[in-house]
């Protein structure tokens, strides 16, 4: 029997591939769907603590937060300071605590009992970090903190919003995936029998703010997010605050993955452009070049 010409086994990946990428593509530009638009009643709330805002995915959700005016304070717990955190401080909207033990939150008890929103952020890459320090960051970092805030903060509108991973499944023997699974289940877990709520956000790959992003992670980004598999880090910032502002709409478990975060994202950015008064407090010029790209 003759094979096909060498070149041809090559290049018949290529074309799968290119086909593959293009339907993606296609199923992208062609999704209307879109979440509910925020009501009137939509409310977002004032001060809330962010953990994990040195890093990626923290650091776009610190710039949504400093852009939304109505916030007013934000509790920034981190081990480092940012060129956005201090900004934030300068503002004075940003209060950050240098914390380094995320195993005891007793140094900060006074901060976490002052918020009813969290967003957490903390994680790291499965590179390099064995299995008991990867689930610890993943695992027994927010749980501890879930014991320790609902143990002194008696809300009954608390939430909590946190970073997961997309892909994430059962059948799985990757070491990350199985911590990843083991934090979700333990935290919607814990939320039983109160009224605490639980949000995680699933996104793919996330895209660095402007002012961090090398080439290399917008290369990434730039390939990943015509097939809906890229988020910018803001947009995750974006969703959560719409999500926050719907309250009990979004139910306890909620897993949102990064198509819902798009459209959350979207509108969150409708309802602050069309129904809410003029900014009263001005924006770092950084910060409103982001703010007019809110779409």
């Amino acid at each position: 029997m003759k094979l096909p010409p060498i070149r041809t086994l090559l290049f018949l990946p290529v074309v799968l591939f290119t086909l593959f990428y293009l339907g993606g593509v296609f199923s992208v530009a062609t999704d209307a769907r879109s979440v509910e638009a925020l009501g009137a009643r939509a409310v977002i709330p004032e001060v809330i603590a962010l953990f994990g805002a040195s890093g990626t995915a923290g650091d776009g959700i610190l710039k949504a937060a400093l852009a939304d005016p109505d916030i007013r304070k934000i509790h920034v717990i981190t081990r480092r300071a940012t060129a956005r955190i201090e900004r934030g401080i300068a503002s004075g909207k940003v209060q950050m605590t240098r914390h380094m033990d995320y195993l005891d939150y007793e140094d900060i008890r006074e901060q976490i009992s002052e918020v009813d929103t969290v967003y957490w952020a903390i994680g790291t890459s499965s590179l390099g970090v064995d299995k008991e320090t990867y689930g610890r960051i993943h695992v027994d970092f927010p749980m501890q903190f879930l014991r320790e805030w609902t143990a002194i903060n008696h809300n009954p509108d608390l939430s909590f919003h946190f970073i997961s991973s997309s892909d994430i499944s059962e059948d799985s023997s990757a070491m990350w995936v199985r911590a990843k699974i083991r934090a979700e289940k333990s935290l919607f877990s814990f939320t039983e029998g109160s009224s605490l709520r639980v949000i995680a956000y699933r996104p793919d790959y996330i895209g660095s703010t402007r002012e961090t992003a090398h080439f290399g992670q917008n290369l990434m980004y730039w390939f990943f997010r015509p097939v809906g598999a890229a988020v910018k880090a803001t947009e995750i910032g974006r969703a959560m605050l719409a999500v926050s502002a719907r309250g009990s709409q979004i139910e306890n478990g909620t897993k949102i993955s990064t198509a819902s975060i798009i459209r959350f994202s979207n509108a969150y950015c409708r309802w602050h452009h069309e129904s809410r008064p003029s900014r009263s407090v001005p924006l770092a010029p950084e910060d409103a070049l982001e703010d007019a790209l809110c779409e």
